[in-house]
């Protein structure tokens, strides 16, 4: 059920039994909606927003959370910010009055804003110790020129440490407002009961927001780049595919292909290149289609003398199943569908994850049904719609290597 408050907020409920309440509370003020010379800014008050409130300061924002929420955290992606919790049923007001207060009253204070830059540097460099995060990074950075996703959404060191407590409070100022603003709540309560709790600590917020949402994709670099680090083990390497051009029905193709060709050990890459050949611990693909990333990946964890090989056999599989007619059969593609409902399913299984997942696609997509839609009529997919899909996405990779 979806409201509209007269102040431009989006309100959307989801009853479910028991005895949890859920929330998620979007905004479109993620790393997209940087300019060029303020990456990480959009991460950086994520970060700074729960520093203190005209009502609370930071320790009594933290005990508070500690006694309400069985979970609760804060997210910047590229296309969006989000901060979400699960309460019991009893607690939720309570739940909302906190989280109310940290996004509507933020006080931003300079003491501790500079200990909180440290802090985001020194996720920066946890974000670099990841191996298979590194090569992802480094492949985006390679393969596009002027897309925002080329750069972290965690910012650099130099643009981090230009960040000042000004910019914040403007990008503040600027994004969040309540028609930029999207909130989700998944509950045992009734919907009247919720409604009036958003309406006591949302609908009187008042705060103009004329943004218009660009993105602009572009075709990526088809070349192979080679990283070396000497302070690693094994190799690494990422493939990446636009995706930015397809329609909602050849998504739901490439997201029935992907099953079979890089989901779990029975996939086409898994058998391949890990059962058959031990060319690789670990292999799989994804399709990664948030607003302003649209990629198709593969990523692969194998030996330094095992590089070309394994390479190779990805190309040459990719080759194989573009042409091979016959193996999509409806009786395979019925199973896909099925599959892929069931882990649609048991990732909404927990209400959080709903919760994020329609704040998300209304953020998006200016429509959370299209969560639902994305289901439908998937045994309506044909073999020929698989192979058109493949043929013209699986072409002019970005290949990224890291090795040590």
């Amino acid at each position: 059920m979806k409201y509209n408050f007269e102040n431009g907020l989006t309100f959307i409920y989801e009853h479910r039994p028991g005895n949890l309440t859920s929330f998620c509370i979007g905004f479109n003020a993620g790393a997209l909606v940087e300019d060029n010379n303020s990456l990480g800014l959009a991460h950086a008050v994520e970060h700074m927003i729960f520093k203190g409130t005209k009502n609370r300061n930071e320790f009594e924002i933290n005990k508070l959370c500690d006694e309400t929420f069985g979970f609760h955290n804060a997210m910047t992606n590229f296309p969006y910010a989000i901060y979400y919790g699960t309460t019991l049923s009893n607690d939720f007001e309570k739940g909302i009055d906190i989280y109310g207060d940290i996004i509507l009253n933020p006080t931003f204070p300079e003491e501790g804003f500079k200990e909180e830059m440290n802090i985001i540097l020194e996720e920066l460099k946890e974000w670099k110790d990841d191996i298979y995060q590194h090569c992802e990074d480094e492949l985006l950075f390679n393969a596009f020129e002027e897309r925002r996703i080329k750069n972290l959404i965690i910012g650099t060191e130099e643009s981090v440490s230009s960040i000042t407590l000004n910019h914040i409070k403007d990008f503040y100022n600027e994004f969040y407002a309540p028609k930029n603003c999207v909130i989700t709540v998944v509950s045992s309560l009734s919907y009247e009961e919720v409604v009036t709790v958003i309406s006591k600590y949302f609908g009187n917020w008042k705060r103009d927001f004329s943004y218009e949402n660009v993105t602009r994709y572009e075709n990526n670099n088809a070349l192979k780049y080679t990283e070396v680090k000497s302070d690693i083990q094994g190799a690494k390497i990422q493939y990446c595919f636009p995706i930015h051009s397809l329609s909602n029905t050849e998504i739901k193709a490439l997201n029935l292909f992907n099953l079979s060709f890089g989901e779990g050990t029975s996939s086409i890459l898994y058998d391949e290149i890990r059962t058959k050949n031990g060319f690789a611990y670990e292999i799989f693909s994804s399709v990664k289609n948030e607003y302003g990333i649209k990629l198709f990946n593969i990523v692969l964890g194998t030996s330094k003398e095992n590089i070309d090989k394994a390479i190779s056999l990805i190309n040459s599989k990719i080759e194989e199943v573009q042409n091979n007619t016959g193996f999509f059969t409806r009786e395979k593609i019925n199973s896909l569908a099925k599959s892929y409902r069931l882990k649609r399913e048991l990732r909404n299984e927990r209400s959080i994850e709903l919760t994020k997942m329609i704040t998300t696609y209304e953020i998006m997509y200016g429509d959370y049904n299209l969560m639902k839609e994305e289901l439908v009529d998937l045994e309506n997919i044909t073999e020929e719609d698989i192979l058109k899909v493949i043929n013209k996405v699986l072409v002019n990779p970005s290949i990224q290597i890291i090795t040590p």
